[in-house]
């Protein structure tokens, strides 16, 4: 018991250093950089127990809607990680000396992740955890504050027949708003408006 707090608690510090650096970061190309070394320390390993939840995750929603979600999900996840390692490797965020649009947003969305990544209690035989989430967090953010796009990818549909929709460089989701009593949501903090609802 005791080691397994130990090691709760270094996850805990781990994360919270990471986000505070995170919050620091002036421009996308620091942003990005800080975002994808923290990304390439997940493991093959690490990678494949995020795949085989966002999998359970997906196969538990209703049909004919999983079928149309699954591609999105990953897309959202494991297309954004591949994104941001291939970015970093090829040099390409050297170019991005932009600043981050709204740090104040990036700064809250970092002060908030930690308690994000521990507020579950779902660890079991699949052995997610913080860890994991945090692996979420960061892609999203690559994805809201380095890239100036939505957490959830363009085309992403949602129950009612509502989409993530892009129309004249400017994102529009059907849920962002609706997300706002939500605590650890990433909506609260993406870029993307509320589209207008018919």
């Amino acid at each position: 018991m005791h080691n397994s707090r130990h090691a709760a608690d270094s996850e805990r510090l781990h994360i919270e250093g990471v986000c505070a650096l995170l919050a620091s970061a002036r421009t996308k190309a620091e942003l990005g950089t800080l975002l994808a070394r923290e990304a390439e320390r997940y493991t093959l390993a690490d990678l494949q127990v995020i795949g085989g939840r966002l999998y359970r995750e997906v196969a538990s929603l209703p049909s004919p809607y999983r079928e149309a979600v699954r591609p999105y999900f990953t897309e959202q996840i494991l297309g954004a990680y591949h994104r941001l390692i291939s970015m970093h490797r090829s040099g390409r965020f050297t170019a991005m000396a932009e600043p981050i649009a709204d740090r104040e947003a990036a700064a809250a969305y970092f002060a908030m992740v930690p308690e994000g990544c521990f507020c579950w209690d779902d660890t079991g035989a699949d052995n997610y955890g913080p860890r994991h989430r945090f692996f979420y967090y960061l892609v999203a953010a690559f994805e809201m504050f380095v890239l100036n796009r939505p957490g959830h990818p363009v085309g992403m549909p949602f129950p009612g027949g509502f989409a993530v929709e892009e129309r004249s460089g400017r994102f529009l989701c059907p849920v962002r708003d609706r997300e706002k009593d939500v605590p650890h949501s990433l909506c609260n903090f993406c870029p993307a408006e509320q589209s207008e609802m018919p």
